[in-house]
């Protein structure tokens, strides 16, 4: 479930990580800045001043692309394998001297894959089967959510949890499922738009474009040879927070009470979730419909969370046959109990699925932040003494408490990024 927070925080050593040492960077600046600047606005200077190739590379130091030819089968593959939720799509056509632009056509993500399963409404594909045994089920995957009602997959009716599972089987194993390519699509239906940042932008411009612009990944671009060399995530940037806990920056507005800072921004009542008995085909639609990337799973007939479930969680259905093998009927309790049995078979770590990681508004911006990074997850839920749901707080919330946009700061930014393709319903 990750490092315990206290030997993540490094608060009683010196600071060795590749984070910690960039936390010290900012720390030389934050001294020098005038004292009549705000918190805030001295934050906002520091980050101004650093670039983003100061920023550390992934673990792995090694940026996953897909082809532009890869299936979107093989697509849902990779990004599993590698533990990730998007990844940069490389145009296998765009010659060996091309320039970033025309060498990526966009990112494959999980929450693209969610969206191209419940409402892709092009035409069925030349190549899409036509034998009775699969006509139905795999007009739901070639015509989305017409051809999710049209085969009986109504979300929210009792019928679609008992056909759930046929849905996926009838999906994964069609030949529309494996042939279609990442490029097949993204002509009429952009994955996500596709903005890299050159290594000299700054670290402000990239905090504002995961924040308040709503980006889940930055790349940063080397435009000496036009590829990416770095992609900087909203988990990276908590990590390099937690990281620098202990300095006088991070400490002046890390110690502050969620409460104080205007969190959570997502009340109790606007909160997104979906049921136990309920199909878990409804929580992704959930999500695709209201744009979240996460819904707490509630106990029939309660109020109590028992699980989370994300968009991440999809690749679950994709991947592992045996969840729907064994559970004919999805729904979202059942999905999470497949999930574990998974994970505990194959023994893989992931972010917890059953349990609800909570807090209340009086812990501080520091407690949340060490929490997000040691269990490495995207979203906790706000509780009160009685463990009644007040709100939910996400990584992009916490990123957009950090920093601010002056007036006027991105000026003609935005011109020079691809344009949606014609049709694109994103």
């Amino acid at each position: 479930m990750g490092v315990p927070a206290t030997t993540t925080m490094g608060e009683s050593e010196s600071p060795r990580s590749p984070e910690a040492k960039l936390g010290m960077q900012v720390e030389d600046l934050w001294d020098v800045q005038e004292p009549q600047l705000s918190p805030t606005e001295k934050l906002n200077a520091c980050f101004e001043s650093v670039p983003v190739s100061a920023f550390p590379p992934a673990p792995s130091n090694q940026v996953i692309e897909i082809k532009s030819d890869t299936s979107l089968a093989e697509a849902v593959k990779i990004l599993s394998q590698h533990k990730i939720l998007s990844a940069p799509v490389v145009d296998v056509d765009a010659p060996e001297d091309a320039s970033w632009i025309d060498r990526y056509i966009g990112i494959v993500e999980f929450a693209g894959i969610v969206v191209w399963i419940l409402h892709q409404s092009e035409p069925p594909s030349p190549r899409t089967p036509t034998s009775p045994s699969s006509a139905t089920a795999i007009a739901a995957a070639a015509n989305g959510l017409k051809g999710l009602d049209i085969a009986g997959l109504e979300l929210g009716s009792d019928f679609a949890a008992t056909t759930a599972g046929s849905f996926f089987e009838a999906l994964t194993s069609s030949e529309f499922y494996k042939n279609t390519q990442v490029r097949d699509i993204s002509g009429s239906f952009r994955w996500a738009p596709f903005l890299a940042l050159q290594t000299s932008n700054s670290f402000l411009t990239m905090l504002l474009l995961l924040s308040k612009y709503k980006m889940k990944s930055v790349p940063v671009v080397d435009l000496g040879d036009g590829k990416i060399d770095n992609v900087i995530t909203q988990s990276a940037v908590i990590h390099m927070l937690a990281e620098c806990a202990g300095l006088q920056w991070f400490e002046s507005w890390g110690t502050k009470k969620l409460s104080e800072l205007g969190l959570p921004m997502m009340s109790a009542d606007h909160i997104v979730k979906v049921y136990e008995d309920e199909p878990v085909l409804q929580a992704f639609k959930l999500m695709r419909k209201k744009r979240v990337g996460g819904v707490p799973v509630i106990e029939k007939g309660g109020s109590r969370a028992v699980g989370n479930i994300s968009l991440r969680d999809v690749q679950f259905l994709l991947t592992a046959p045996e969840i729907y093998h064994d559970y004919r009927s999805i729904t979202a309790k059942n999905f999470l109990t497949a999930v574990e049995k998974y994970l505990e078979t194959h023994h893989e770590v992931y972010p917890m699925l059953s349990t609800m990681v909570t807090c209340k508004k009086d812990h501080t911006i520091k407690d949340l932040i060490l929490m997000l990074d040691a269990e490495k997850i995207h979203r906790v839920y706000v509780v009160d003494d009685d463990g009644n749901l007040e709100g939910v707080i996400t990584l992009r919330d916490i990123i957009s408490r950090l920093v601010h946009e002056p007036r006027g700061y991105f000026g003609d930014f935005f011109d020079g990024v691809l344009p949606l393709p014609e049709n694109s319903r994103v």
